[in-house]
């Protein structure tokens, strides 16, 4: 998440604007909706920030010879996709989450970075309770964790 814009709407002004720079997304994001629209936005690699420096370096140079680098576990995501392709457009607007007014306050709390104590504290509620309103969250929007949340939420305008 980049103030301005995200890596994938950053990759899509930069490859229509030049399109022979090549780009590596160095993400956190490993969910099948990010892995789809970088590549649609014209990334030439994909690897996640657990990558070793080895392993980058390798990446880069494989990538400025024409090829495309990919973590492994990004590259068996990517082969699956295309096996069984998911119309992401439609499914991020069809979806008709409904998140309590509650789970909203709380994901505008997250999104400022702030820990489950001080967000219970803020809403004058216990931190098992926040947990359980971010784990109703988690469900609700179909996401595994706090930035994947996050993130979903501001693409559907839940905050």
């Amino acid at each position: 998440e980049m103030p301005i814009c995200n890596g994938i709407e950053a990759t899509l002004i930069i490859k229509q604007k030049y399109p022979q720079i090549k780009i590596i997304m160095l993400t956190v994001f490993d969910n099948d909706e990010n892995i789809f629209n970088a590549i649609k936005a014209g990334a030439d690699g994909y690897l996640l920030k657990e990558v070793n420096p080895r392993d980058l370096q390798q990446g880069i140079l494989e990538t400025v010879n024409g090829g495309a680098t990919m973590t492994p576990s990004i590259a068996m995501k990517t082969l699956k996709l295309f096996r069984n392709p998911i119309d992401f457009e439609a499914t991020s607007n069809d979806q008709n989450v409904n998140l309590t007014p509650r789970e909203i306050e709380v994901l505008n709390q997250l999104s400022k970075g702030l820990k489950y104590k001080i967000i219970a504290e803020n809403l004058f509620l216990s931190e098992g309770t926040i947990r359980k309103h971010v784990e109703n969250i988690y469900a609700k929007l179909q996401v595994h964790n706090k930035l994947e949340a996050i993130q979903k939420a501001k693409n559907n305008n839940y905050i």
